[in-house]
């Protein structure tokens, strides 16, 4: 089975994640197949990179069933973290101008991955939200570089008390540079698509690198540090209690 498709045209590079009826999970082979594909769109010179989801979801995030089923769920969410960070700094530090599609629910890792980018555009009824915290864990996947655009409390929030924001609230924030009605998605980002092709290449990837490098002059130190911590949440009992009662629908008792 495949879960990211790609498509090139136009020096347009078009990502979908495919499997919408689980609601896109993150796993190693969903996050292998993601990367290679934004590799290919480096490879072909892509000028914008579109990233969607088929599906209500743009992505539920981690697959804690994968998680549970492990071997080793320290090391497997270990080896996951790394996997998904390259793929976060492939979009940060392309040339191309990246643009997510975010039709539905971003959760957990969904979110950080949408907001790689470096426009979103958001259906109305979409919502962003982490929730690592409700499973033992600590933020990860980018997560840390969403302090530029939510602001510090804000986030804090968000990925301590679990709470999810609107679409519009995320375009308050700048988080999201345009909110369209769920009908009206795909127009208004190919909208955005055709105007950043018209514009200069050069330009807007040099302008790209240069704003990119004044939020935050060194991304993969961010990244580096969520991996460092993941790697020790993911063992901790609190982890494997999150994960258990998260799927087992029942509220976890985290050690006092």
């Amino acid at each position: 089975m495949s879960f990211v498709s790609y498509r090139f045209e136009s020096g347009c590079a078009r990502i979908t994640l495919t499997d919408g009826d689980r609601g896109n999970p993150v796993h190693s082979d969903m996050v292998e197949e993601l990367f290679a594909a934004v590799r290919r769109a480096s490879a072909d010179s892509a000028r914008v990179i579109v990233l969607s989801a088929q599906g209500r979801f743009f992505s539920v995030g981690g697959d804690l069933a994968a998680f549970a089923s492990a071997a080793d769920m320290s090391n497997y969410i270990d080896d996951l973290a790394d996997s998904l960070h390259r793929v976060v700094s492939e979009l940060v530090r392309a040339d191309a101008v990246v643009v997510s599609v975010v039709q539905g629910p971003a959760a957990g890792a969904g979110f950080p991955l949408a907001a790689a980018a470096d426009i979103i555009i958001a259906a109305q009824t979409a919502t962003f939200s982490l929730g690592y915290t409700k499973v033992g864990l600590n933020v990860d996947g980018g997560t840390s570089l969403l302090v530029h655009s939510l602001g510090l409390h804000r986030s804090l929030r968000l990925a301590l008390l679990n709470d999810a924001i609107s679409a519009n609230e995320a375009l308050a924030t700048g988080l999201v540079a345009r909110v369209a009605p769920d009908g009206d998605l795909d127009r208004v980002a190919e909208k955005i698509v055709d105007q950043v092709l018209a514009g200069p290449a050069g330009g807007q990837a040099a302008t790209k690198q240069l704003l990119r490098a004044t939020a935050d002059a060194a991304p993969e130190s961010a990244l580096r540090r969520e991996a460092l911590a993941i790697r020790t949440t993911a063992g901790d009992p609190d982890a494997r209690e999150g994960v258990g009662a998260f799927l087992a629908k029942r509220r976890p008792e985290f050690a006092r």
